[in-house]
């Protein structure tokens, strides 16, 4: 008993001292996205042989994006979650707190944003390793400009506000993958399919649409907190979304696509 209390307080200050020392907050937490990637791939792969027959007559290259967009989706889970969390439910980005709202950080946020850049890590390693049977050039370009702008977010506790507005967005990313699950296991013509259909127009209405209109005025307010700080500074963190929301762009032509197959 005491050689296991032991060994608990010598885990809790290796995680106190090292793991989650502030310096080093954003590798672990890139570390654990990996980690966790993995293994939402062979959960995936795991639940998905016991309970879709189906499953082990597609292709391994199916096989394998089976498994992929099984991971693509917790982390789309996991990122609106936090991000809706960080958002609408703490202070840190609430007009109570005085301060710019494009400086404002904490470790909760640094590490979920940690989190998401190990994801694309992890996602864009397989791209490159299947090229192209996981995605051409627009989702090499796509990854690398989510991974670079996260990743300049994340470590400089810059536009993590922005940020998150945006990944909010990825709320549609579940829809359109069981979108591509139904169309494999060859449900097009099903209930599920038609209702998953809709849901991604919901989704997509409120995340794209009316998310962005409130982010956009937003930013116009948060306008007037910038010209107070350095112009460089201020400038750099105007700029900040631009890049983050083309990643959206992929995702709004499978939406479309999606309305033409169920003719709304």
């Amino acid at each position: 008993m005491a050689a296991m209390t032991a060994y608990k307080y010598q885990a809790q200050a290796l995680m106190r001292d090292y793991l989650l020392a502030d310096p080093l907050v954003p590798y672990t937490s890139v570390l654990i996205g990996i980690v966790l990637c993995k293994m939402a791939y062979d959960f995936t792969r795991i639940l998905s042989s016991f309970y879709f027959k189906g499953y082990t007559l597609l292709t391994k290259i199916q096989r394998i994006e089976w498994n992929n967009r099984g991971m693509s989706s917790a982390h789309a889970i996991f990122i609106t979650a936090v991000s809706l969390y960080l958002v609408m439910s703490t202070d840190l980005f609430s007009d109570r707190v005085k301060g710019p709202i494009t400086f404002r950080y904490s470790i909760i946020s640094t590490s979920a944003l940690g989190v998401s850049v190990g994801y694309f890590i992890t996602d864009l390693a397989m791209i490159f390793w299947l090229y192209p049977s996981l995605g051409g050039m627009e989702y090499v370009l796509h990854h690398t400009v989510s991974l670079v702008a996260i990743a300049y977010t994340m470590l400089s506790g810059e536009g993590q506000f922005y940020t998150y507005m945006v990944l909010i967005s990825e709320t549609t990313t579940p829809e359109i993958n069981l979108r591509w699950f139904l169309d494999t296991a060859g449900l097009k013509k099903s209930s599920a399919y038609l209702v998953n259909g809709i849901l991604m127009f919901v989704a997509w209405l409120v995340a794209r649409i009316f998310l962005f209109i409130a982010l956009c005025n937003e930013h116009n307010v948060v306008h007037e907190d910038l010209k107070r700080c350095d112009e460089n500074t201020g400038k750099m963190a105007m700029t900040w979304m631009t890049p983050r929301g083309s990643q959206n762009y992929q995702q709004d032509f499978v939406f479309l696509a999606s309305l033409r197959d169920l003719n709304l």
